[in-house]
């Protein structure tokens, strides 16, 4: 198809890209993961995959709530497909249960011991299931940090594109006009962004009611993130479209009576790709990060949330009776960052016109 024909030049890139091993290795674990995330009910959850009973078939997963009375339980909220596939096994009739490989969910709390309490890894002596283990309240830890790291990523991939969207089109507007604007631009932004941003953050969610939705608050999250993150950007696309509004092809532009809309979307933007595309494996880094941290001091994601940072804020209040919480999610923020880290060095030095270009 033609209109996913790449130039040649790009195809040189992405070339320079795969032949750095672990760059090229990273994205491809990462992507992986982030695939694997998309389809995360299906591989991590407590609702039956497939339950086959009397002769008809139920996909629970992604469907309604089926009441345990419906297979034979005396009570009305949604079935407890473990037990029920217990059952089954006793009274060998036929029937069956399909879990997903992991069968717990992210919200649910498991008792250990008779109370809601941190569990051990199974490898540690824990109950069977848990492989990392479970939180203060008996979460499971793995299923808690799998929906976490989509959460997350789906959050850096949203603040990465409205923070480029915001800082790109002012940017460009600044550097292509120039003189007042330029001006007048330059001190607003450096008014904005004495800003403290921590602070706006917790005045903003100390006055927001507990009765807002989650997708609401997350929302908000978002926009407060990025109306304090765009700026570094303009910066950077001011500079770009200074350099480029001094080449031929824009005076060629202007001459043939192209206007600024189409001069900096059409010619000056796509020749700034190499600027663009350098920073957006570090702007992810950075959201994950930041939204890690608001969630450490509670003004992240809101509860019940699956967050890397609120299992982080458990295990350092846990860290002597229940090392396992922080220890596993330590190791999957780090994980996840020299994963994207060791992607944005890759995409760099692939993308840098200076190393790959010679003189004849």
């Amino acid at each position: 198809m033609k209109f996913l024909k790449l130039n040649p030049l790009t195809l040189r890139k992405l070339r320079r890209f795969r032949s750095i091993r672990r760059g090229y290795f990273s994205f491809l674990i990462l992507a992986t993961a982030i695939g694997l995330s998309f389809f995360g009910e299906l591989l991590v959850n407590n609702r039956a995959l497939i339950v086959r009973h009397e002769g008809h078939w139920h996909l629970p997963t992604y469907g309604a709530n089926i009441p345990g009375r419906h297979f034979g339980f005396d009570y009305d909220y949604d079935t407890n497909y473990r037990d029920l596939r217990e059952r089954f096994q006793k009274e060998a009739k036929g029937n069956w249960v399909l879990m997903p490989p992991l069968e717990y969910s992210p919200f649910e709390n498991t008792p250990y011991q008779g109370v809601f309490k941190p569990a051990p890894p199974s490898w540690m002596g824990g109950p069977a299931g848990h492989i990392l283990g479970t939180d203060t309240t008996g979460r499971d830890i793995f299923a808690r940090l799998f929906f976490g790291f989509r959460i997350a990523i789906l959050f850096a991939f949203a603040f990465m594109i409205l923070t480029y969207v915001v800082g790109i089109t002012i940017g460009c507007i600044m550097g292509y006009f120039g003189g007042i604007v330029d001006l007048i631009g330059q001190r607003l932004i450096e008014i904005w962004s004495n800003i403290p941003f921590l602070y706006m953050v917790i005045i903003l969610f100390s006055v927001i009611p507990t009765t807002v939705s989650v997708p609401t608050r997350v929302g908000i999250l978002l926009i407060v993130m990025v109306m304090f993150s765009w700026t570094s950007m303009t910066y950077y696309m001011r500079t770009a479209t200074y350099r480029e509004k001094a080449r031929d092809y824009t005076a060629a532009a202007i001459v043939m009576g192209a206007g600024p809309a189409r001069i900096i979307f059409s010619h000056i933007l796509p020749n700034t790709i190499s600027t663009i595309v350098t920073f957006m494996p570090f702007t992810v880094v950075a959201a994950i990060t930041a939204v890690t941290s608001l969630d450490f001091l509670g003004f992240g994601m809101p509860p019940p949330t699956p967050s890397m940072g609120e299992l982080l804020k458990q295990g350092t209040q846990t860290l002597t009776t229940a090392p396992w919480i922080v220890s596993s999610a330590f190791a999957a923020l780090v994980f996840v960052l020299i994963l994207v880290t060791f992607i944005g060095e890759a995409v760099r030095e692939a993308f840098d016109p200076k190393k790959f270009t010679t003189y004849q």
